[in-house]
Formats: structure tokens, sequence, C-alpha cells
């Protein structure tokens, strides 16, 4: 199936998926830096501050750290307000106007959750469960965001059937699992994004076996996935086949190099983007794959 392209400017779709998978950057270097309660308040930095203050007892890097992070929050906003006005003004050009408005203005609405979200993980003092819902939104958002600019710009579905089909929407649960499963394995280990922050209280290092053999289930079916695809004529298919498979190798290897390497701050950083480009060229293969997978909200 061919949904030609239109003359709208994919820049502003690219740049909302941008910045949403930058979020997921930003935060980690806040929880990795221990800046997380650098701005100790919500929605203030400090009390009787919207920006850090000078000499104030997180200390000023911490504090920039953390503010730097609540910045981007604004800027994605405003990308997002802007893409929300060309989809309602251009949708007439989509296929359906009411699937475009709903995926538009659900970025405004899952934006202002993450602020509000955001707070919620700085009042209760950074507990790893309001984290990891902090880190899921942002993922769900980059759904979004990715089947938005598809929808506005035009895409190429090739359709699969038989096995293929049937072992698509398994694929994507399971990349969905597996990054569920790696929010729980980071909630319970270090870099916490502050000394006192609670944890889990699981053992990291059963978690850590769990997450990894659910990621060799996840690059086994990729890989009898390309095998199947590569036989056909879906070329972009098979290329997104190849992408998704290449950045979850990759992305193994750095978790990998991360457990034994005792979890480096830079490190845990690299895995981080790689859980965003993992999902992001997870979701994209489907979408081209017109799988009849819904994620409500987000399709």
């Amino acid at each position: 199936m061919l949904v030609a392209k239109n003359s709208i400017s994919a820049k502003p779709f690219w740049l909302l998926v941008f910045l949403q998978g930058a979020l997921i950057v930003t935060g980690g270097a806040v929880r990795l830096t221990g800046s997380g309660l650098g701005c100790p308040t919500w929605p203030e930095c400090t009390p009787g501050s919207y920006t850090p203050v000078p000499y104030q007892a997180e200390g000023q890097l911490h504090a920039w750290i953390e503010f730097g992070n609540r910045l981007l929050t604004f800027v994605l906003l405003l990308t997002a307000v802007v893409v929300v006005v060309i989809a309602f003004r251009s949708s007439k050009n989509a296929i359906s106007k009411r699937r475009v408005r709903a995926l538009a203005a659900l970025q405004i609405l899952g934006i202002l959750g993450q602020g509000l979200l955001g707070g919620i993980t700085v009042l209760t003092g950074l507990h790893p469960a309001t984290v990891a819902a902090h880190f899921l939104l942002s993922i769900f958002l980059i759904a979004g965001a990715i089947s938005l600019r598809y929808e506005m710009i035009g895409i190429i579905k090739q359709s699969p059937t038989g096995l293929i089909a049937s072992l698509i929407p398994i694929l994507i649960w399971l990349t969905l699992i597996v990054i569920i499963v790696g929010t729980i394995v980071t909630g319970s280990g270090p870099h916490a994004g502050d000394a006192d922050a609670k944890r889990f209280g699981l053992d990291p290092k059963s978690l850590s076996w769990l997450h990894a053999d659910l990621v060799i289930a996840l690059l086994v079916l990729t890989t009898i996935l390309w095998l199947l695809i590569r036989q056909t004529n879906a070329n972009l298919l098979t290329r997104k086949i190849q992408i998704f498979l290449l950045i979850s190798l990759s992305q193994g290897l750095i978790g990998y190099i991360q457990y034994v390497t005792g979890l480096p701050e830079l490190v845990v950083g690299f895995h981080l983007l790689g859980a965003a480009l993992v999902w992001g060229s997870s979701w994209s293969f489907v979408k081209v794959a017109g799988s009849g997978f819904k994620l409500k909200g987000f399709n």
C-alpha cells in the first residue's frame, strides 16, 4: 500500500521525534550525575525561585542540570504546538483528519503529563516507580510522534501475510516488555539520581539476567523475521528489520559491557540512548509493515 507524500515539510515532525528521544537522554543525564533533586521542589526549582539560585544547597551544577532538563520540556512543548497547528491546518491531505488530529493533540497532553509526572517524581524523592513511569511515557510519546510523522508526510506500507504477519505483534510486545523490565532493573540498581533516593529493593543481578534472557529472545525472533522477510519483495520492510536488528544487537552489546564493567555512567547513558533507538526503530518497522498491532492513542 502506498500513501503518497504531500507537500508538508517533514522537519517539524522529525524534530518532534528527536526531542522526545532527547528528553530521555537528558533525563538520564540528570539521574546519572546525581542531579535528580538539583531542583528540590516543583514547579519552582527552589523555594521562592523558578530558576536555580546562587549558593543553593544542592550545588549549582546539579541545579542547572536538572533545570536544563525542565527547560527542554518547554522546547518540546513549543515544537508540539507548532506540529499541532500544522496537523490541524493540513490534515485534509492525510488519510484521516480525526486520526491525525488525535495524534497531534495527544502529543500536547502527553508532554503536559510529562511535566506533571516530573513534578511528582521530584516531590516523591525520585521514587523508582515514578522515574520508570516518566521514562515509559516518553517511550509512548516517541511512538505517537513517529505515527504522526508517517501520517502527515506519507509512508509506503508493505503489509506482510502469513507467519510474518503473526510474528510482528509478538516482536513489538516483546520489545516493550524488554524495555519495561529494563526500567525495573534500573530502579533496583545504582544511579538513582540522588544518594537518598529509594530503590525497588529487588535483586539487581537476577533482574539483569531476566532482562538479558528477554533480549536474547528478542534478538532470536528478530533474526527469524529478518530471514523470512528477506525472501519476499518487501525491500523497505527488509531494510527496517535490518536496522532494528543492528540497533538491538548494539544495545545488547552495550548492556553486556555496562554489566561486566560495573555500570559506569557514560556506558549507562549510551544504553539509555539505545533504548530510545530500539523502540523508535521497532515502531517504525511496525508502521511500515502496516501491522494490526494497536497501542491505543499512539497508532
